[in-house]
């Protein structure tokens, strides 16, 4: 299966692609756990149906030594007793923050305060800014149906 568009070969794909990137950077670099983030990574790009970046992340969390059975466990991540408190408000925070057209209102006061309980300023702006980011990718790679299952972790790194 090919994707219908290579977005990378594509000049105005490959520059939009470039500034997305960029603005990862910004999360990357922040303080916010490379675990947790990794975490919202996969649970986003499970919800959004998007199998080239389930593919990567859950890739690269594996290279990076995150155990199988926390990423075994992410879709049931409520039921599972291998999440700290800061990430399972961080996955919650994740479905509802992508889940928007679902919930009436968006995301949640008391999800809201719940982060807000874990993480500081910086680490919710990171968070939040991660959620989109993530969804991003999710809606590109769906839209132009990126195959999955090749992906080298470090592969874009």
């Amino acid at each position: 299966m090919d994707a219908r568009l290579n977005l990378f070969g594509n000049p105005v794909g490959a520059k939009f692609l470039r500034y997305i990137n960029s603005a990862g950077k910004a999360v990357s670099d922040s303080t916010l756990p490379a675990a947790t983030q990794e975490l919202v990574k996969i649970r986003a790009s499970q919800i959004n149906g998007c199998g080239f970046c389930t593919d990567m992340h859950t890739k690269d969390a594996a290279h990076a030594e995150e155990t199988s059975a926390r990423l075994n466990l992410i879709a049931a991540w409520r039921e599972a007793k291998v999440f700290t408190d800061a990430e399972r408000v961080a996955l919650e925070l994740t479905e509802q923050g992508t889940r928007i057209a679902d919930a009436a209102g968006g995301v949640t006061d008391e999800a809201w305060a719940n982060a807000a309980k874990h993480y500081d300023e910086d680490q919710l702006a990171a968070l939040v800014s991660l959620i989109a980011l993530i969804n991003a990718y999710n809606r590109v790679n769906v839209i132009v149906q990126q195959p999955a299952g090749d992906y080298q972790p470090g592969q874009f790194g």
